[in-house]
């Protein structure tokens, strides 16, 4: 077979400069969380699961050994518990207070990147993030600082050695698989299924692509699926005129990320977006200004190639991981910008990256309008339509944030997703889905997460308001409220994260990274997040 020759712009494309692929500090050990316990039992809360049952409480949760075994209805609203009704205690066991607080399941992130040398994150400093906010388990697709660095991380956190959500390994394809950086030359089919079965072989749980040539591709797709891996896709738009999504999803391909290759997929009247004469994908600010004019130019919400490309990707089995909120800047850039966790919570390193520049990836502010804000929101109205829609006719929606790009700080992001997806339509019952079972399933894990049931491991989130009512509640910083007195105060955050029956008090874990975040500045004397603005 004649080789074709091809560049894996998952770097030049999406990551330019090393933002990944450059290997970040290691997690430090484990110094923080209580137990695990012989016996853990949660009293008294009102538990939200994550099967779009209503919330239902008071509950008593028995934990043994990092299983449920017991979840049990212990009384009513209102009315005294009475104890004979609750599971007994066993010698040596923890009991934790929850009455008047909310159970969850513990969330799932589906694109949980693990910082960027580029950014100057530390694992310590994302992975407390991600449990300050109640994220258990992540997937984290291309394993940027390498999937040996991924695999080592993965093992100390299902050994919790690490205070770290479980991880789920996804390779970029055509990464070189023996410790080292870069990519390996794919130039034919056989060479691709080669890598494929050579990363099935190291260890990783799956992979993500950006794009190929056709034949390479299918081939690629097809292995990892007999191999029985999961696969992730960011279809690169300097390879979707040749492969959008269905063409992936005919292949093997298990979740789409972002929506990129979704309105190509919806083309009824051209085969290629209305670029200008003179873009250059290599201009982020062409590329991402474009990129919200494309789902305009698609097939109309509910007509014929909206429903057939729809009815098609539900037939498969393919799961939507929109990653909403990475995006978000784009519509309003001033509300990202200027969110209120940056200044406790993002690092100096971190504010740089995101500031304008044409080298860092998703920093293309070089001069974004109100034109563009438009656009996006646009954008984002017809794109939100056919998430719900989708979900709506049994289609799979789960939660990811690609966080650490575009102002977007991990942790903190995925409250915002979740509010994203509540404005699409969905009800927080169903966004809560999306957050817990929904993202279980997409990584094959809802054997063991994903609802609070018998058998399935001890992840949850503990908070003392209700999500329902306000999703607000679940941002570190809580959520603003106006008292009965005629106070002001910040009421909620994750009270606790459990993860593999050890309690996290969640405020700690960001107290921590505040902790962080002040050192930092201190040691770079570092006074304002306005690096480099004349004016």
């Amino acid at each position: 077979m004649k080789k074709v020759k091809f560049q894996l712009l998952i770097l030049a494309a999406l990551l330019l400069q090393g933002a990944m692929y450059a290997q970040i500090e290691k997690a430090p050990a484990r110094t923080e969380g209580e137990g695990p316990y012989g016996q853990l039992i949660i009293r008294g809360a009102t538990m939200i699961n994550g099967t779009l049952a209503p919330p239902q409480g008071p509950v008593d949760i028995v934990v043994e050994n990092n299983k449920i075994v017991e979840v049990k209805v212990v009384g009513y609203p209102g009315v005294p518990i009475d104890p004979k009704r609750r599971p007994a205690l066993k010698p040596g066991g923890k009991e934790l207070d929850a009455e008047g607080m909310y159970i969850l399941p513990g969330f799932v992130d589906t694109h949980a990147h693990i910082g960027g040398m580029a950014q100057g994150t530390s694992a310590e400093y994302v992975f407390k993030l991600w449990m300050g906010h109640g994220i258990t388990t992540i997937a984290d697709p291309a394993s940027g600082n390498g999937i040996e660095w991924t695999l080592e991380h993965k093992e100390k956190s299902k050994k919790n050695k690490i205070t770290a959500p479980r991880i789920k390994a996804y390779t970029a394809f055509g990464s070189k698989l023996n410790g080292e950086m870069g990519r390996e030359d794919l130039s034919t089919p056989e060479e691709a299924i080669e890598w494929v079965r050579a990363n099935a072989k190291k260890g990783a749980d799956g992979i993500k692509f950006f794009g190929a040539p056709p034949e390479i591709m299918k081939a690629a797709l097809e292995e990892n699926k007999k191999l029985g891996l999961r696969s992730k896709m960011h279809h690169a738009q300097v390879y979707v005129g040749r492969w959008n999504v269905l063409h992936s999803a005919r292949a093997g391909l298990t979740a789409m990320e972002h929506w990129y290759g979704l309105p190509e997929a919806l083309f009824d009247d051209r085969t290629v977006q209305d670029y200008s004469l003179d873009y250059n994908y290599q201009n982020e600010q062409d590329r991402f200004g474009e990129a919200g004019q494309l789902w305009t130019q698609a097939a109309e919400p509910y007509s014929d190639k909206w429903n057939e490309v729809m009815n098609e990707l539900l037939e498969l089995d393919f799961t939507l991981s929109p990653t909403m909120v990475i995006y978000e800047a784009n519509r309003d850039l001033a509300r990202a910008r200027r969110a209120e966790w940056h200044e406790e919570y993002t690092l100096p390193s971190l504010w740089e990256f995101y500031s304008p520049s044409r080298q860092s990836h998703g920093s293309y502010w070089h001069y974004w309008g109100t034109e563009r804000e438009i656009d996006w929101k646009a954008n984002y109205k017809l794109w939100m339509t056919f998430i719900n829609e989708y979900k709506n006719r049994g289609g799979r929606v789960t939660v990811g944030t690609d966080a650490g790009f575009i102002y977007e700080l991990y942790g903190f992001s995925y409250p915002r997703e979740l509010e994203l997806l509540r404005e699409a339509g969905f009800h927080p019952l169903e966004v809560i889905k999306s957050a817990t079972l929904n993202g279980a399933e997409s990584l094959g894990m809802d054997d063991e997460i994903g609802t609070i049931a018998v058998g399935k491991l001890a992840d949850f989130v503990i908070l003392e308001e209700n999500p329902l009512v306000n999703l607000k509640s679940l941002y570190g910083t809580g959520a603003i409220k106006l008292m009965e007195d005629n106070t002001i105060e910040r009421v909620g955050g994750v009270k606790y994260t459990i993860k593999d029956g050890i309690i996290y008090d969640a405020k700690q874990l960001l107290e921590d990274v505040k902790d962080i975040v002040e050192k930092d500045k201190a040691a770079k004397n570092y006074k304002i997040l306005q690096p480099g603005i004349k004016g």
